[in-house]
């Protein structure tokens, strides 16, 4: 890339269906990538360029972030093709930390939904500017004006649309510009033939008060455009200008419409991207300096100054890892070595790839704004690069925590060795998948971000690596909490020949306030010496992984040690570290531990015929309903609801409603279980443990 003002590094996020492959598959064509069209869940077999896992076509779902490149007008523009189910929401999370601005591809008919928000969100975490798109205006109930509405009601943006429709649903003919004033057509079999003309005189009075709406919003990042609109003499270059200002800004967000599958809207989209968006010249990239006590430094994005890049996503394929990498300043060239921040390991890189979905394009030389892949560099998600003339690590990606695991065992030896490999590269390339052996039952656990992210990975185990596996019941990822004060006061002594072991504790502990840790060391008079306050600390910690009530990590509590005593020669780190796990012992189970579970965030969308069947389903399964939203013929309805209630809901919410209704799911908090369900947690555990 010679000129970096001319790169464009762009995200597609949505909730789940808006149409964020089949948009990108337009682009694709529309910019000369690909030379043919095919769609997701293709009847011709071959399906969406992004979607290259056989499990993605299949299903008609994105399951793995895709990243390809393309040029419109000059410009290259990189793009990543993101999932929209919750499942896999740390793809949408490390696409977003690297990328300098994203597309919020938005239904309309569905208008904002419930993982909208959350990838807004995402957004507004990373702080990317942002462009909307309101797609499938070709849909029966498609209203881009509610929808608009919904974006400043909803997620509180400073809307303004760009464009209106010629007509809606079956009727779309084509778009109004705002901006130029032109009626645009798009002819041809896929739209290829942009047509301006006039604008039809039935859409004239609508197209003046909307452009005026328009205008009204976007010179308030303008002096100069606020003068001319005045004056009465205002440019193209005025509003391009005025609206880059408001969007760089994100303060502004221009919304564009059309329909991807109908090849309505996508090359002023283009055009938009190319005029609105930042480069990576215009965003400001913060590393921290590791010798200097993680000091904030902004990174400059020339290629001439040290090299900086973030490994965002390892992905291991049989020839070796292939890592994505953003290039955050300096460059890297075929040959040249780099140096892991976090390691300090020493790396040649062999081979360096600009990726298009699963294919890959060698490239000598790479240079800051681009996002790449190198092979065969062993390295986590979230490793920084540098040229080793100084040591800055970039901000880590926010990786939410896992809520439900399921048992996992191989039916024969081969298998075993299979399932081994699986869940070794599973847990590299992502960091919402762990997995571990339960120590009582000896099983294989997997744990992840909902019903469906296990699911997927299970039959990759199968069929990419040919392990036959069989899954147990899903476990419900439970937690224990202290609900009251208890005093502890323990010795740990030990005397076996030569120096004994002796160290003593004694304090008390509470419910913490903000359901963290904390840990209060209130020793006076050297009683316990402070170099064996931090042991205290870690013995304590240790103990937080198992709870004593029904075996599950404790969250949320307060220590204090007020007093204890030493020996001069018997006291060590390793004697107070096993005071203080014998003090949690003994006090825990006096604190009258409660079992806590993870409550989540329910949002189904039914036909409005169905709202009270949806509601029903709602409360038989523990859950409280928040609000209810009326579209017309659609209704939403916001709940939050036990997770261990919403094993095989979708069964029944297609039961309940013909099929018609669909419902998404994300953690929302841990919330203290009733009496009832916490007796029958703790017989299990009893019956369990007597097998």
């Amino acid at each position: 890339m010679a000129d970096i003002t001319k790169l464009r590094n762009i995200g597609i996020s949505a909730h789940i269906d808006s149409g964020k492959t089949t948009l990108t598959e337009r682009i694709l064509y529309y910019t000369n990538r690909i030379i043919a069209v095919h769609e997701v869940r293709g009847k011709d077999g071959v399906g969406a360029t992004m979607d290259s896992m056989e499990l993605e076509k299949e299903r008609g779902i994105t399951i793995s972030s895709a990243a390809t490149y393309c040029e419109w007008d000059d410009h290259q523009i990189n793009i990543i093709d993101t999932p929209g189910h919750v499942d896999f929401t740390i793809e949408v999370e490390r696409s977003l930390r690297v990328l300098d601005s994203s597309i919020l591809v938005l239904c309309a008919v569905g208008g904002v939904q419930s993982q909208s928000i959350t990838v807004d969100r995402q957004m507004n975490r990373y702080k990317v500017p942002k462009i909307a798109f309101i797609n499938k205006c070709d849909r029966s109930g498609a209203d881009p004006f509610r929808v608009t509405d919904q974006l400043r009601e909803k997620l509180n943006h400073n809307a303004v649309l760009m464009q209106i429709p010629m007509g809606l649903e079956s009727d779309l003919a084509g778009l109004i510009d705002l901006v130029k004033m032109k009626a645009i057509f798009f002819e041809g079999e896929f739209g290829d033939n942009v047509r301006e003309s006039d604008i039809p005189a039935e859409f004239t009075d609508k197209a003046v008060s909307m452009r005026e709406e328009m205008l009204d919003i976007v010179s308030m990042f303008s002096d100069e455009l606020m003068e001319a609109i005045l004056e009465e003499n205002v440019t193209e270059e005025m509003i391009h200008n005025a609206v880059r200002i408001g969007t760089l800004s994100r303060e502004l967000t221009p919304v564009y419409i059309g329909s991807a599958y109908k090849n309505v809207g996508v090359q002023p989209l283009l055009s938009a991207i190319i005029n609105y968006l930042p480069s990576p010249v215009e965003v400001e990239n913060i590393a921290l300096d590791m010798d200097e006590n993680e000091k904030e430094v902004v990174l400059s994005s020339s290629s001439d100054a040290p090299t900086v890049a973030l490994a965002f996503k390892p992905e291991v394929t049989p020839y070796g890892q292939l890592t994505y990498l953003r290039i955050y300043q300096g460059c890297i060239e075929k040959g040249s070595a780099l140096v892991n921040t976090r390691s300090k390991k020493k790396v040649k890189v062999g081979r360096l790839v600009r990726m298009h979905s699963d294919q890959m394009e060698d490239i000598t030389k790479a240079e800051a704004g681009d996002i790449v892949a190198l092979f065969g560099i062993d390295c986590f998600s979230g490793d920084t690069f540098t040229d080793g003339s100084f040591s800055y690590s970039m901000t880590s990606i926010f990786v939410p925590e896992p809520v439900i695991s399921l048992s996992i065992k191989p039916r024969d030896n081969k298998s075993e060795n299979n399932m081994g490999k699986a869940i070794h590269r599973f847990v590299r390339e992502d960091p919402t998948f762990r997995s571990f052996v339960d120590t009582e039952s000896n099983e294989t656990i997997i744990s992840g971000m909902g019903e469906l992210h296990l699911e997927v990975y299970v039959e990759r185990m199968r069929r990419e690596f040919d392990a036959d596996v069989e899954t147990g019941m899903p476990q419900v990822a439970y937690r224990e909490a202290v609900s009251k004060r208890a005093d502890f006061d323990y010795i740990h002594k030990k005397q076996t020949g030569g120096s004994g072991q002796y160290g003593r504790v004694e304090g008390f502990m509470e419910p913490s306030d903000d359901g963290i840790y904390e840990f209060v060391n209130k020793i006076k008079g050297g009683v316990i010496p402070t170099e064996y306050i931090p042991s205290v600390d870690k013995g304590f910690q240790s103990c937080f992984k198992k709870g004593a009530l029904i075996g599950f990590p404790v969250l949320g509590m307060k220590i204090t040690i007020n007093d204890g005593s030493y020996h001069a020669v018997d006291s060590s780190d390793k004697a107070f570290a096993a005071a203080a796990i014998g003090a949690f012992r003994q006090a825990y189970m006096k604190t009258a531990p409660v079992i806590l579970e993870p409550i989540m965030k329910v949002s189904v969308e039914s036909p409005t015929e169905y709202q009270g069947n949806v509601m029903a389903s709602i409360n038989q399964r523990r859950g409280m309903i928040l609000s209810t939203t009326e579209d017309g013929v659609f209704t939403s309805v916001d709940a939050e609801v036990p997770l261990s209630e919403m094993f095989g809901y979708a069964t029944t919410l297609r039961s309940l409603t013909q099929g018609k209704a669909e419902f998404t799911m994300e953690f929302s908090k841990y919330s203290k279980v009733p009496v009832s369900v916490a007796d029958s947690l703790k017989k299990e555990l009893l019956e369990k443990s007597k097998k």
